[in-house]
């Protein structure tokens, strides 16, 4: 059975993101709809099915490539964590959920008040990094809030932190990709992830 257009266009987006230094699934949709000759009319799938496709690129071609880079970066994810647990760190995104490409960073949610301490912890240990503002949207309905955020590099492994407030760990931000609050992940889970045979405490 052929493939519908809005299918169609879900592999391809999901193909951008697979082969090219894209992690925005807006611009690889509509890369697609133009790669594909479509109309500018045409609705776009949802972000819950191109992850799907990207999921499935990733299991037939990713290979051994794909799942080394996805333990590099949780390892990065588990040693930040670490390094900044006075901020009760949790993972989020596409390295929590194993979707990450060449694109993605390690995405962490701290929590602070007020946000400067993490950015004094960074300096005091020596870590190089850019602040910029990251917008998100913490309830349906609601418009974009914005919260400090942060980039270094640790290796070659880049790493995003966000700053909630400290009440902020009580109610994720919602995922781009379903509309959801963000699964969040702690360190003891990370650690998991990379251990999966090893006995649970």
């Amino acid at each position: 059975m052929s493939s519908t257009a809005p299918q169609r266009l879900a592999e391809e987006a999901a193909r951008i993101l697979f082969d090219e230094a894209i992690d925005d699934y807006g611009l690889a949709k509509r890369k697609a709809r133009e790669r594909l000759g479509l109309p500018s009319n045409m609705s776009l799938p949802k972000n819950t099915e191109v992850e799907q496709a990207l999921m499935t690129l990733q299991r037939l071609f990713g290979g051994a490539a794909h799942d080394a880079r996805i333990r590099q970066m949780r390892e990065t994810a588990a040693e930040a964590m670490r390094v900044l647990e006075a901020f009760r760190p949790r993972l989020v995104g596409p390295v929590l959920a194993g979707t990450a490409t060449d694109a993605s960073a390690v995405n962490l949610h701290l929590f602070a008040d007020p946000a400067e301490e993490v950015l004094m912890v960074l300096l005091g240990k020596r870590i190089p990094f850019e602040s910029f503002e990251r917008r998100l949207r913490t309830r349906a309905g609601a418009g974009y809030e914005e919260f400090p955020a942060a980039r270094f590099v640790a290796g070659d492994v880049p790493v995003e932190i966000t700053i909630f407030p400290t009440h902020g760990v009580r109610q994720a931000p919602l995922s781009p990709i379903d509309g959801r609050p963000m699964r969040r992940a702690g360190r003891a889970e990370v650690l998991a992830l990379l251990n999966p045979d090893a006995p649970s405490t």
